[in-house]
């Protein structure tokens, strides 16, 4: 869907008229020439990029995700925050508390105040459909972060910002099933089954195992991010289950609260992966603890999300134009190799 999306606005965007060819032609010498108008053909603006500006004036924007409870979500917080910084933005946190019911609450309370743009990461699709509307009808652009905030069509977003959440539910899942030698009985805990995330994380898991006959699944019951219910869940599982090769997790938070309930009860033999690659489940890949994370690039995310406001406010980006409808924010497998330069980058709110 988004692929066809931004070949579609590409399309769109002819960066080169036949007479500014013939002009860039006559300007420049021969190979370079030709380099540049092969690279328009292909969509691409020769400047490159253009200066990544703050905002001259202050603005005044709302943002929130599903649960500072989670740390991928306080995270994000603090990385937007840092950005809003640096590009005169002030943000007015409003907290989804895990819950649907209460982000509507509060999402309904924005939705009756004035901002120059809005970015929020909803716990369910379509749950704040009405008041999004509102800030929609007068003229605010809206961002959507990490989770379809409504079906396709249903909300005028000025852009969504996410994951391919699919692929790293695959990847994560294939590194722990070769973990465990290829078989053996294994579960998936899923997070809140409204969020795309979670839907994406578990169509990654099933397209590895489905149809493998030496992996049974055991459970696959949601805690919906929430580490209390993780620890219930892992508690039952353990008693129920005697035998458990591995177990993949929607998130790193409830990867770690489960490896603490098979602490308990002698069972580390369990190996676990996860998604997020937050610094403890880095810290965590580098002392064995777990398999394999995958970065969920909440800074990316939340960062990118303030300089799309930013550039709508200011610059005037226009959503489906200047901007596309989706944005791909991508984050890679952690790797030894890998993780001390990974937890850098985090730190600096760069991924």
């Amino acid at each position: 869907m988004a692929n066809k999306k931004t070949e579609s606005i590409l399309d769109d965007q002819k960066f080169f008229a036949d007479a500014s060819r013939r002009d860039l032609f006559k300007a420049m010498g021969g190979a370079a020439a030709l380099g540049a108008v092969m690279l328009a053909d292909a969509g691409f603006d020769p400047a490159i990029a253009q200066e990544l500006k703050p905002s001259g004036k202050p603005l005044k924007a709302a943002m929130g995700n599903a649960g500072l409870q989670a740390t991928w979500c306080a995270q994000g917080k603090q990385a937007a925050e840092a950005w809003g910084k640096l590009m005169n933005v002030e943000i007015t946190w409003f907290d989804g508390e895990l819950s649907a019911t209460k982000q509507r609450a509060t999402v309904e309370n924005l939705a009756t105040q004035k901002w120059d743009f809005v970015a929020l990461q909803t716990f369910g699709i379509g749950t704040l459909n009405e008041p999004i509307q509102r800030v929609i009808d007068a003229g605010t652009p809206v961002i959507a972060m990490d989770t379809m905030m409504a079906p396709e069509g249903q909300l005028a977003l000025h852009t969504f910002i996410a994951p391919d959440n699919k692929m790293m539910g695959s990847v994560v899942t294939s590194a722990l099933i070769a973990a465990i030698g290829g078989e053996g009985n294994v579960v998936m805990t899923q997070g809140a089954l409204g969020h795309s995330g979670a839907q994406g994380r578990a169509k990654g898991f099933h397209s590895v195992i489905d149809g493998n006959s030496k992996i049974k699944l055991l459970d696959e019951q949601p805690a919906d991010w929430d580490v209390t219910k993780v620890t219930r869940i892992w508690d039952s599982l353990l008693t129920q289950y005697p035998d458990i090769k591995g177990a993949f997790f929607h998130n790193d938070d409830m990867a770690l609260a489960a490896h603490n309930v098979m602490k308990a009860k002698n069972r580390t033999d369990i190996l676990i992966a996860g998604v997020d690659a937050m610094p403890p489940a880095v810290n965590a890949v580098l002392d064995g603890t777990m398999v394999a994370t995958v970065r969920n690039p909440s800074c990316r995310i939340h960062g990118w999300a303030v300089a799309a406001g930013v550039a709508a406010v200011v610059g005037g980006e226009k959503a489906g134009k200047d901007i596309p409808n989706f944005i791909l924010a991508d984050g890679p497998v952690i790797t030894k190799d890998t993780a001390a330069g990974h937890l850098w980058l985090q730190k600096n709110f760069l991924i």
